[in-house]
């Protein structure tokens, strides 16, 4: 009889032990206070907990946290984070062919991009281009056509543009710098206070879905002192797009 019960006392300690929780680190681009795309990584977090029954935890972190917001790649390249949330265009001085998958002005619209990446090679040129960094690439969204951004003062010809300080990256800033602007890659949480304080003359962020959320429309119109219609636009057809990088 004790055999017995001993026997049912282990079999109930398999059939009700503890299953096994994995937990993965991924470090993110954008904080949560970033409109839409800070809010993405959580969003995938709760559904691969829910997906997992709870066995597959990943814990986000944002810059606030990793203070490297431009340098995710690094970060997941050494170790120190499992997943990377972030876009390409952030590493084009590292290898200047990794914009070409998000970045082109007056390039490919999101649909044609995608369409491209599955099945015309890019896929293949992608996983290329990673594996040479020991990373695995996803791709992780699009935020389609970018413009070129705000300003706080009308942009009547080319000369007008010489000297400003304009956050735009990828290559957006090249073109622009071209055309005489001090292109610079401030890092997303730091672009309202930048445009604000004068540190920037301009900022080119996503679109106006994404950027009215992030309230540069008020500094705009702050500084011209006219209505909302007439804040100045300059367009510049960019596709941005966000990357999803492990291991591999």
């Amino acid at each position: 009889m004790r055999f017995v019960l001993f026997i049912l006392f282990l079999s109930s300690s398999f059939v009700f032990a503890e299953p096994k929780i994995y937990t993965l680190t991924l470090a993110s681009s954008w904080g949560e206070q970033i409109p839409h795309l800070g809010q993405a990584p959580l969003k995938v977090a709760k559904l691969v907990d829910e997906m997992s029954s709870g066995r597959l935890k990943i814990r986000v972190d944002f810059p606030q946290k990793h203070k490297a917001p431009l340098g995710i790649m690094d970060m997941v390249k050494e170790g120190l984070y499992d997943i990377g949330y972030t876009t390409s265009v952030y590493y084009k001085g590292k290898d200047y062919k990794l914009v070409f998958f998000m970045t082109t002005p007056f390039g490919m619209t999101t649909q044609e991009q995608y369409a491209w990446y599955y099945h015309g090679g890019g896929k293949e040129l992608f996983d290329k281009m990673y594996t040479a960094y020991s990373l695995v690439a996803y791709p992780g969204g699009s935020v389609g056509i970018s413009m070129g951004g705000w300003f706080k003062k009308e942009i009547k010809s080319l000369d007008d543009l010489k000297g400003l300080k304009i956050r735009i990256s990828g290559q957006g800033g090249d073109v622009m710098a071209r055309l005489g602007v001090n292109a610079l890659s401030t890092p997303p949480g730091e672009l309202y206070m930048a445009m604000e304080t004068g540190l920037l003359d301009a900022v080119e962020w996503i679109s106006p879905a994404f950027d009215m959320a992030m309230g540069f429309h008020k500094i705009a119109q702050e500084e011209l002192s006219v209505p909302h219609s007439k804040q100045h636009l300059l367009h510049l057809q960019l596709f941005v797009g966000v990357v999803i990088l492990v291991v591999g």
